[in-house]
């Protein structure tokens, strides 16, 4: 089964606790804090395996939970980390975070790795908050929780060519006489529902992959047909050959039909237009074909026109050796652009406030992923655990903005699912 795109969640592993231990050894007086740290939670990371040619997996695997970290033990003896959790994925694979729409990794190379979600880290026990003015802190910090996101997989044929066209104009048999590829081929519309992608090498020892693509079809961009599921595919190749049935035979016009998959093409994205192209006249071999091709090439007069007869397996050769060419000379590019890059990583690492509060009747709720974080990782166990958080909350500035919102002592302030009095 062909799968290309997917969503799925991701959580990566929390950390290990930290220990609150103390050293109780015979002879040995006032031994202080003996708690080791959390290990920490595994990641969630997606490997290239060249192997794969589908996210299948995916497709019944929508949710990936991490490991915990070992908690910290007394003695100072540290937790253990989580073995990371290693998602193999084919060539090609592009994950963005589903609510930004922000480019994580685009995974190309074989052995390519990502860290798609990040393990917390492991709290510290008592032994790490030791100072000169508390020399036996008797509180220690939870794990951190592992990073949780809401993915969308996509993938992208990592192909140098791509060959487009309308149903049925042979792009399926040109792909089978040129490469060991075996697409289905048969006298019917939309014969070919998934990409085939095959290696061709041509005479003079040069390689390259071409992706056959199903057929195109007017209003393709918009859904129509199969056309807007695979035209995400063009995007990565480097030259797109348009084969066009020359002989008119279904009663479609060549002319007609290029301009309309131009068009297609631009409406999906634009700068598939900017792409290196040619154009393959196909099914020579027919009668009307010459008549056809003199009016084609009075119209389009600004592309290579190739004649070739892909049932008899004439004129390919030189097309192949064309093709190779243009790949000789033509960079490869990243699927992004590097301004799109850079939003993405202004965006990622741009300072955001600590905390937000809204008011609900009476109530203070305390919102921010930074508040959040410092509540769930703090053991509420002892006065002093409570007060190492107040003290947290107050060099935030939330006691000072809880008063300029009219906050008095008593009132109830909220965060998570938890309910405190605010005490000044």
């Amino acid at each position: 089964m062909f799968v290309d795109e997917v969503n799925i969640k991701v959580t990566a592993g929390s950390g290990g606790d930290g220990c609150t231990a103390f050293r109780r050894e015979k002879y040995v007086e006032l031994g202080g804090p003996f708690g080791g740290n959390g290990g920490r939670g595994s990641n969630i990371i997606f490997k290239v395996d060249e192997g794969l040619r589908t996210l299948v997996d995916l497709r019944y695997n929508k949710i990936i939970k991490g490991e915990r970290g070992q908690n910290g033990e007394g003695k100072n003896k540290n937790g253990k980390g989580a073995k990371d959790i290693v998602i193999k994925v084919p060539p090609g694979t592009v994950v963005k975070d589903n609510d930004t729409n922000l480019l994580i990794c685009d995974l190309k190379e074989h052995g390519e790795e990502c860290i798609v979600a990040k393990g917390g880290r492991g709290g510290r026990g008592n032994t790490a908050f030791r100072t000169q003015s508390n020399p036996a802190p008797n509180f220690s910090e939870r794990g951190e929780p592992g990073e949780e996101r809401y993915l969308k997989v996509e993938l992208k044929l990592l192909a140098d060519v791509g060959l487009v066209g309308m149903p049925s104009v042979g792009k399926s048999t040109i792909i089978s006489k040129i490469s060991n590829s075996k697409p289905k081929i048969a006298a019917y519309h939309f014969t070919t529902l998934n990409p085939n992608l095959g290696v061709v090498k041509t005479k003079d020892g040069r390689s390259f992959t071409v992706a056959d693509l199903p057929g195109l079809i007017e209003g393709a961009s918009l859904g129509e047909g199969l056309g807007d599921k695979f035209l995400k595919h063009i995007e990565r190749t480097r030259v797109i050959a348009h084969v066009i049935d020359m002989s008119g035979f279904e009663g479609r016009d060549p002319y007609d039909d290029y301009v309309k998959i131009c068009k297609e093409l631009k409406d999906f994205d634009e700068k598939l237009l900017k792409k290196e192209s040619l154009i393959i006249a196909n099914k020579m071999d027919m009668e009307s074909s010459k008549e056809n091709l003199k009016k084609f090439k009075e119209k389009v007069k600004d592309k290579e026109v190739f004649e070739v007869s892909a049932l008899n397996n004439e004129g390919l050769d030189k097309v192949l050796i064309h093709i190779a060419d243009l790949l000789d000379r033509i960079e490869v590019t990243p699927l992004e652009d590097e301004e799109d890059f850079e939003d993405y990583v202004l965006y990622k690492y741009k300072k955001e406030e600590p905390f937000e509060i809204e008011k609900d009747g009476d109530t203070y709720i305390l919102k921010g992923k930074q508040i959040e974080k410092l509540f769930r990782m703090n053991k509420f166990n002892s006065d002093e655990a409570i007060m190492k958080f107040a003290k947290k909350l107050t060099k935030l500035g939330v006691d000072e903005r809880l008063e300029q919102m009219g906050a008095k002592q008593g009132d109830i302030v909220k965060i998570l699912d938890f309910e405190f009095e605010f005490r000044n």
